[in-house]
């Protein structure tokens, strides 16, 4: 049973791949569908100017989120539909192993998508960040991708050492810390892009047009600090409960292994983050590149760190 059940969560998770790209797609046609929009809505306005007409007054920012397109409706639908899917194939690999779905990383990486996924479905019902839509689930796409070509194993006992219920507690927080950072990645990308924009005018046509309908670079800015706000609390509780933890098995508490090394450099990374956006007053495209920084140093610990260092952290399942 337990081999039918881990087959049927791989097929669930190419399925939910397939699900995505779909949701990337509609999103994607969304913003097209704005950047013609505006082109439309600037042209009076060329107009108008054109002929040196002052008596109306200017045109009032909108402030309020826009409403959901055609295609943003298609996406959003679509992303509920795969997270759904998203979420049986979980539940259906951790029945077939008997235990939580986090133990090695294509299981992290399963249900840290998920939680991506959860996180960005929530931001984007408070936000209407439509810019959101084609950024993360392009990247679920390409970290499920990753995982089920890349990171994928079958269903195996677990070490003695993660033989414990440190390993719900503790990995989980991980997840959901990684989950926050992501989409403030996402919503840091797309700060530095449009400050890039508005500084350099270099995109041209389409391009320039999807760019212009992003909300203003502060927007984007608060909304990037409130997500690493609460990454960074979950971060900081995987760090503490990560030497509690290894207290318990390895009798220390901290031994300077690479993956607790790394754990440490993307606390101090965004705790820099934070401190620069609280103290010194740090705004645009320096605060958005350490958030940035950070997410890079995120996926460099799960990468690489997993699978080219070794240590007592070593549980990708790939060795």
């Amino acid at each position: 049973m337990t081999p039918l059940l881990d087959q049927i969560s791989l097929i669930l998770a190419y399925s939910v791949i397939a699900v995505y790209v779909c949701a990337f797609i509609g999103y994607t046609l969304d913003l097209g569908a704005r950047a013609s929009a505006a082109v439309q809505a600037e042209a009076p306005a060329l107009v108008a100017a054109a002929g040196a007409t002052m008596l109306a007054p200017p045109p009032q920012l909108e402030t309020s989120p826009p409403r959901a397109g055609r295609g943003a409706r298609a996406g959003f639908a679509l992303a509920i539909l795969g997270m759904s899917l998203h979420l049986a194939a979980v539940i259906v690999r951790g029945v077939a192993a008997g235990r939580v779905p986090w133990a090695n990383m294509f299981e992290f990486s399963l249900t840290g998508s998920l939680l991506i996924m959860i996180v960005f479905v929530f931001v984007i019902r408070r936000t209407r960040l439509m810019i959101l839509g084609p950024i993360v689930t392009g990247l679920v796409v390409i970290l499920l991708g990753i995982a089920t070509v890349g990171f994928y194993v079958p269903v195996v006992p677990l070490p003695p050492a993660l033989q414990s219920a440190w390993l719900v507690i503790h990995v989980l927080v991980a997840l959901l810390a990684t989950a926050f950072f992501g989409i403030a990645f996402a919503v840091s990308g797309s700060q530095i892009l449009a400050a890039w924009q508005e500084k350099t005018h270099r995109l041209r046509g389409r391009a320039a047009r999807v760019v212009a309908a992003l909300p203003p670079v502060e927007k984007l800015d608060r909304l990037a600090y409130r997500l690493t706000i609460v990454g960074f609390t979950l971060w900081t509780f995987t760090l503490m409960a990560g030497a509690i933890w290894a207290g318990r098995a390895w009798g220390r508490y901290w031994g300077w292994d690479t993956k607790e090394v790394w754990t440490f450099i993307i606390w101090v990374v965004y705790a820099a983050y934070i401190h620069a956006k609280a103290t010194r007053g740090w705004t645009g495209n320096r605060s958005a590149w350490l958030s940035v920084i950070g997410f890079a140093a995120v996926m460099f610990n799960f990468a690489v760190v997993n699978i080219f260092f070794s240590g007592l952290h070593s549980y990708s399942g790939l060795k």
